[in-house]
């Protein structure tokens, strides 16, 4: 286990609304051929494998990408670091930007950026980028499970403004699992909420966005 990807999770400051842990059952398999996104040329696919020796560990690509939802804040989504590598896991950037030309207040803080979101199996989950977390260096399954707080934040956009958080992909901490990252096809989604910078909830609009990426 390598120290320099470890830390305490009371130093974190994080209190118990869940544990994000537990027998989940068994480790998400492949499928036998990737389903393409209509007009997507780029994709192939890749039965049962990871990237080539020497290229590190799997992969991430993105599959799809939800249109912009009709509310005053932009998603987007890139990918960062496509590969795992002993240095880091694969990782991504998450922009929202708003697109209207008053201060809106916008939440939930941590999720709007994917921090802390699982994927709808439950087999991987995102974490901010600049903390260390409980996962072997190269193969990024937590090895503990993670607690959040049960708070509801709120990060406040200026007219036009943009802001990017990177996020990195971890394999959810499983009893008796000792494989790292899964491959396969999974979607990650979360809720937007914005509303005005009175905070009045009158003028609170909210919507479902999300992505599919691909590890192999």
């Amino acid at each position: 286990m390598s120290p320099t990807r470890r830390t305490m999770l009371r130093s974190l400051g994080l209190v118990s609304l869940s544990a994000l842990a537990g027998c989940l059952g068994g480790t998400a398999q492949p499928d036998d051929g990737l389903t393409d996104t209509p007009g997507d040329s780029t994709m192939t696919d890749n039965p049962g494998g990871t990237r080539p020796t020497g290229t590190g560990g799997p992969g991430i690509s993105l599959r799809s990408v939800d249109a912009a939802p009709d509310i005053p804040i932009e998603p987007a989504v890139d990918v960062s670091e496509d590969v795992a590598t002993d240095e880091h896991p694969p990782q991504i950037q998450v922009t929202l930007t708003n697109t209207s030309d008053s201060e809106i207040l916008v939440g939930e803080g941590r999720a709007i950026f994917f921090e802390y979101v699982t994927d709808d199996s439950r087999e991987l989950m995102f974490l901010p980028a600049e903390q260390e977390w409980p996962a072997e260096a190269g193969c990024w399954r937590l090895s503990e499970g993670i607690l959040i707080t049960e708070e509801y934040r709120m990060e406040t956009f200026a007219p036009g403004e943009s802001k990017t958080k990177f996020v990195d992909l971890y394999g959810m901490a499983k009893e008796g699992e000792d494989s790292c990252l899964p491959v396969g096809e999974f979607r990650f989604e979360t809720q937007i909420s914005a509303q005005g910078e009175m905070g009045s909830s009158d003028d609170s609009q909210s919507a479902t966005w999300g992505f599919s990426l691909v590890l192999e």
